[in-house]
């Protein structure tokens, strides 16, 4: 009897599956409807999705998810809609578009945050830092944190002379150069003795247990954010993600219990005079909480290291292809401050040559190619909905939001038609922002909104710096690439998928 029953059973059971999956769906239907249209579905051919989310994880393993998410638009959407959705298990929308991305980040930024998954996914890395949190803890961050970007420090500059001349040591060293390891490690320490008043000293000793440490963690931690909710099967322990995590810990702490030893007055005398001045010693005068005081220093760091390393070694990369955008910039840097000068800030901010090569580097390879929001509540993207592709989509609480300003900005229907004052948009071309400006929300290298990036003009000083100091002391970079690009790798942040090899001479 029991043999008998268990095949109807099971087809009661599939039944009833199929009938709750199906009662859901609609229910899920009507609610998106009164909020509004449906952005076009990139249809899936097996169950949950998983024929893309595999599809997604063997190109970023090839490096070529632009290529991909190109050719999902231009498949599912057509000519000039970049928002479409995409199904992995739920419901996640992916946009390209300069209104959908105004409105994540700026006119209806309490709609969309990071949410708690994303707080947890990374909360082992970057603990409750600036970059993970939403709300008052985020909030808490930037007040925190933006003090200490707000004003131009002499002690910056001396921190970038330092460092820069140690790294043209080590190019006068070299045959030819990996431009992307010796920026990582040029930013690294730079960014290190800023925030805690001692460098590392990776320019010098190339294997140190600190540099090792971060880019292992850093890396399996892009690991675990490319697998969503498989991140489960990331063996953290086995890739030794736990034991990277504790070694920059352990470089850390030190620091930050003897910044506690001092009391309110010393921190006071120290960060009231530019000598002396560390980001850590800032911070500790508005906070003694230990862990956020870690947590913060961190995520700094995170950014401070592979923003500039990663735009210098594209710039870098560029001139070595063009010879003559190499040598109008180093005749700027003639024409402002010499070849033997200090640039001061006035000087940098003077040359606008070298701020168009910074401009067209990011506009080309901005810092995060992809980024994600969650919706926080109910609510709606402003376009791309609909036969047209003109209506608001309806978008739930909880729905996953990514986007993508490396898609968005090499668009070529935002850019007015070529002409000779308007290269094509794939050229890279510094002389275009003589006469161009980009239109509102379609250039964000550094986000917008409350959550722009509040260490840009940091960064875009210290890239300006380098690339004056290396100037002032070579004529030329030549590519060492041959016939190699070097490809496109969406890690954290853009990177080159090869190795960028120059010689400076």
């Amino acid at each position: 009897m029991m043999a008998l029953s268990t095949p109807y059973l099971l087809g009661a059971f599939v039944v009833l599956f199929i009938s709750y999956r199906v009662a859901r769906q609609v229910y899920i239907d009507a609610r998106i409807r009164k909020l509004g249209a449906r952005a076009p579905i990139r249809r899936a051919y097996v169950p949950y999705g998983l024929d893309f989310a595999y599809n997604a994880v063997v190109c970023a393993m090839d490096n070529k998810l632009y290529e991909m998410w190109v050719a999902v638009f231009e498949k599912w959407c057509g000519p000039g809609r970049y928002t479409v959705e995409v199904g992995i298990g739920e419901r996640v929308i992916m946009t390209a578009d300069p209104d959908n991305i105004k409105a994540i980040l700026a006119t209806q930024f309490k709609d969309y945050g990071k949410g708690e998954q994303f707080r947890l996914d990374w909360h082992d890395f970057l603990g409750n830092g600036i970059f993970t949190t939403d709300g008052q803890l985020w909030h808490n961050s930037r007040q925190l944190i933006r003090p200490q970007f707000v004003k131009d420090r002499l002690s910056d500059i001396d921190i970038f002379e330092q460092h820069s001349q140690i790294l043209i040591s080590k190019i006068e060293q070299s045959q030819e150069i990996d431009t992307l390891d010796l920026m990582f490690r040029f930013t690294l320490d730079a960014a290190t003795h800023f925030l805690l008043g001692q460098s590392v000293g990776s320019l010098e000793v190339p294997k140190t247990v600190f540099a090792d440490a971060f880019s292992n963690a850093q890396g399996i931690q892009s690991l675990i954010a490319r697998v969503g909710p498989l991140n489960w099967a990331v063996p953290r322990n086995r890739m030794g993600f736990y034991q990277s995590v504790k070694v920059i810990n352990d470089f850390v702490i030190p620091f930050i219990d003897t910044a506690l030893a001092l009391s309110p007055e010393e921190l006071e005398k120290k960060t009231s005079h530019d000598e002396g001045y560390t980001f850590l010693h800032a911070l500790a005068g508005y906070t003694r909480d230990r862990k956020m005081l870690r947590d913060q220093l961190v995520n700094v760091l995170l950014a401070g290291r592979d923003t500039t390393a990663c735009t210098l070694t594209w710039a870098i990369y560029h001139l070595s292809k063009d010879p003559a955008i190499t040598a109008k910039l180093r005749q700027e840097i003639m024409d402002t401050v010499g070849l033997d000068r200090k640039p001061t800030y006035d000087d940098l901010k003077s040359m606008k040559y070298l701020q168009h090569i910074l401009n067209e580097t990011l506009r080309l390879y901005p810092v995060v190619p992809y980024n994600i929001r969650v919706a926080l509540r109910d609510t709606t993207l402003p376009t791309g909905g609909g036969s047209d592709g003109q209506q608001p989509i309806g978008i739930l609480a909880g729905t996953p939001i990514g986007y993508s300003t490396l898609i968005m900005q090499r668009r070529t229907d935002i850019y007015p038609t070529p002409s000779a004052e308007f290269p094509p948009a794939a050229d890279f071309a510094p002389d275009r922002w003589n006469s161009w400006t980009p239109k509102s929300w379609t250039y964000v290298p550094f986000n917008g909104g409350p959550r722009i990036c509040i260490g840009q003009q940091f960064a875009l000083t210290e890239m300006g710096y380098t690339l004056v100091r290396l100037f002032q002391r070579f004529e030329t970079v030549e590519n060492r690439m041959g016939d190699m690009e070097p490809g496109l790798h969406a890690d954290i942040v853009l990177q080159p998928a090869n190795e960028v090899r120059v010689a400076f001479r």
